[in-house]
């Protein structure tokens, strides 16, 4: 990928190489000054007051206090573990402040994706990576084999793709409006609301009452999907979690992946509105990534895409077919 791209995403990442030989990460960090809603722009100056101007300005402030109160409420739950660990009755005080910190910006991300919804797939039409990577799954996996969906969105194509063919497909997400979405699309998923940083765990009971995709359920899956998913989580936290997919996976399970090519670790991005947080690696470093999680990449092909109507620069999207080794 070339140095113009992801330009605004390295804002404060140009440390990154050296830090990791022996400091710590720091992530870019956020611009506070200026967000975007319902088509107008909100403004707040140091000490002062919100203005809103353009066209449909009433809109927009009633539309900035509804997602102000869903922002505070989402920040409610996670933090006093009413979700969190609404099983255990844990709160904060008993919570790793790490996890419960990351647990919070995940829930913070998902109320955006709520608001995006549909927008979603108007800025990413095309989808001729995913849709080989389905053709993929349908032509190694028999009639009716179970594939785990994760970071499922609106269900539109993997998921009407696969149950299409005939396989049985459960979605996850943490947006309850794409999981909405997803429903209408392709009805005939199973579909879970939980934080795929939990799959393969005890939370996945505890935290989320799915006991089917808890560790109670290693070895379950025929395969899983992952597209454009892992990329909104740190990236120390994306080998634990492909890990916990491959437990997820029988011997021989496939893995299919989709990734941005960007050496970027959970930095800002403008995205329809929001400001949402991307991680990627460069192609070697990732097969490294996928080998030392158990996963053997059969074939990988890249894509040039240029997300329409957003403030996103050219990506290069990566899409990886893998089998789970051992």
């Amino acid at each position: 990928m070339s140095e113009a791209l992801w330009g605004s995403a390295r804002t404060g990442q140009g440390a990154e190489r050296g830090a990791r030989h022996g400091g710590k990460r720091e992530s870019g960090q956020r611009d506070t000054g200026t967000s975007k809603a319902a088509g107008s722009t909100v403004t707040r100056e140091r000490g002062g007051p919100q203005r809103t101007a353009g066209p449909g300005a009433e809109e927009g402030r009633r539309w900035h206090v509804r997602t102000a109160a869903r922002v505070e409420r989402c920040l409610e739950i996670v933090t006093t573990g009413q979700i969190s660990d609404p099983a255990r009755g844990q709160g904060p005080a008993s919570a790793d402040q790490h996890a419960c910190r990351r647990r919070t910006e995940r829930a913070l991300q998902a109320v955006a994706f709520d608001t995006i919804g549909a927008r979603y797939g108007e800025a990413f039409p095309a989808k001729s990576g995913q849709l080989e990577c389905g053709e993929w799954l349908l032509a190694e996996l028999e009639p009716g084999a179970p594939v785990l969906d994760i970071g499922c969105g609106t269900g539109d194509p993997t998921i009407r793709q696969l149950t299409g063919g005939g396989l049985s497909v459960t979605g996850v997400d943490l947006s309850d409006g794409m999981l909405t979405l997803a429903r209408r699309t392709a009805p005939a998923a199973a579909y879970h609301r939980m934080d795929m940083y939990d799959l393969g765990t005890e939370r996945a009971v505890d935290a989320w009452g799915v006991p089917e995709l808890g560790w109670q359920a290693a070895g379950t899956f025929a395969a899983a999907t992952a597209f454009f998913s892992l990329i909104l989580l740190p990236q120390d936290e994306i080998p634990v979690t492909l890990r916990r997919i491959r437990e997820l996976l029988r011997p021989g399970g496939l893995l299919a992946l989709g990734m941005v090519e960007a050496d970027l670790d959970y930095a800002p991005l403008p995205f329809l509105g929001h400001e949402i947080r991307i991680s990627g690696y460069l192609r070697e470093e990732l097969e490294q990534t996928l080998a030392g999680a158990g996963f053997a990449v059969e074939s990988h092909s890249g894509h040039p895409y240029a997300p329409a109507n957003t403030a996103l620069p050219p990506e290069e999207q990566l899409f990886l077919r893998c089998r789970r080794t051992g």
